[in-house]
């Protein structure tokens, strides 16, 4: 069978984890990477053994003979190169956040729509082991029907140190980190229709916020809670984990601490812990993150082989960055905010 040939646009911080999933499936082969620094394509480069190295997209995409490309670049240059692959006929997975504002969403889904070509965002959190598990037994229905939830994320992780960039944006921890929450408790409750939200910065460092609750009303009637902080000073340091808390109609559910699952229900109550693995080139605490990088790259090249739209699609993807327009919109304004205004 003919290896599916990608390509890597970004050879940054985060880039590495995916090129190490992409390594680590059989059908795959990386063909070729892009970044203007020649320093970080000479590491990646040499890393992973691509020969075919560009400081220009517009010069990998005219030489071409590759089946995927994987965005990998900061917001700013994501439509001008999910266009650029349009234009190519070549099926692209983008970095989140998506875009820089959810206009030039729209037009980057609307680009690929007309064109015919497979569009997933790198929305990889959902594909977290711990956070399956918890899909999974609200799928089966142990604890009967959801009314309330919470999705928590509370740090105090330098994550300025690795990234260094996150401290120069006027939007952070929303944008850059609620927008996993916010895509979890979509994956878990359904889509929502009004978001009230608040935000803080506590760290006087950086320029946006840091801290954000956010208030959702979902069209399946349960109502959830979204909270993340990277100001949060604990005894024990939980980063990377998402901490989960379900109410339902029959049980009760709760994720915690080192991924433990305690699942409360009519025959009782279970706990267990659904740790990811940590693959031989993961590294604690990120091997939570880098196994879902690995397992949302397999879903691209199972849905690619079938045809089929990946969970994670451009257009799935709409409502996700809605909820964090709407969140900026709420904190702003002090008021509710109605998804349906911005998905028009």
């Amino acid at each position: 069978m003919r290896k599916l040939k990608g390509a890597l646009i970004g050879c940054g911080f985060f880039a590495v984890n995916q090129m190490h999933g992409w390594r680590d499936l059989p059908e795959v082969e990386m063909v070729a990477i892009c970044d203007r620094d020649p320093e970080r394509l000479s590491i990646v480069g040499d890393e992973f053994a691509v020969d075919r190295r560009y400081q220009s997209a517009e010069a990998m995409f005219f030489d071409g003979g590759f089946d995927f490309v994987d965005i990998a670049t900061t917001v700013g240059s994501h439509r001008a190169l999910v266009e650029l692959a349009v234009r190519h006929k070549v099926p692209a997975i983008c970095q989140k956040p998506f875009a820089p504002t959810l206009e030039d969403a729209k037009a980057m889904v609307a680009a690929a729509e007309v064109a015919g070509i497979p569009l997933m965002i790198h929305e990889n959190f959902r594909w977290q082991t711990p956070i399956l598990a918890v899909k999974a037994v609200l799928d089966s229905g142990a604890i009967g029907e959801p009314f309330w939830g919470r999705v928590s994320f509370r740090s105090g992780f330098d994550v300025f140190s690795g990234q260094p960039y996150l401290a120069r944006g006027k939007r952070f921890i929303i944008e850059d980190l609620g927008i996993h929450s916010l895509d979890i408790a979509r994956f878990l409750f359904g889509d929502a229709s009004r978001m009230t939200a608040r935000t803080r910065r506590i760290n006087p460092d950086i320029a946006g916020e840091d801290v954000a609750t956010m208030l959702l009303d979902h069209d399946s009637g349960v109502t959830s809670i979204v909270d993340v902080s990277y100001a949060t000073k604990l005894p024990e340091e939980p980063f990377p984990e998402t901490f989960v808390e379900i109410d339902a109609s029959r049980g009760t559910l709760r994720l915690g601490k080192d991924y433990r699952l305690t699942v409360h229900g009519p025959d009782g109550t279970r706990e267990n812990r659904v740790a990811p693995t940590l693959l031989p080139w993961a590294s604690r605490p990120w091997h939570n993150i880098q196994e879902s990088v690995a397992l949302i790259q397999k879903h691209w090249v199972e849905r690619l082989a079938a045809g089929r739209e990946p969970d994670t699609s451009g257009r799935d993807n709409l409502k996700t960055f809605a909820l964090v327009e709407a969140a900026y919109l709420s904190a702003e304004r002090g008021e509710t905010v109605d998804l349906g205004d911005l998905l028009g």
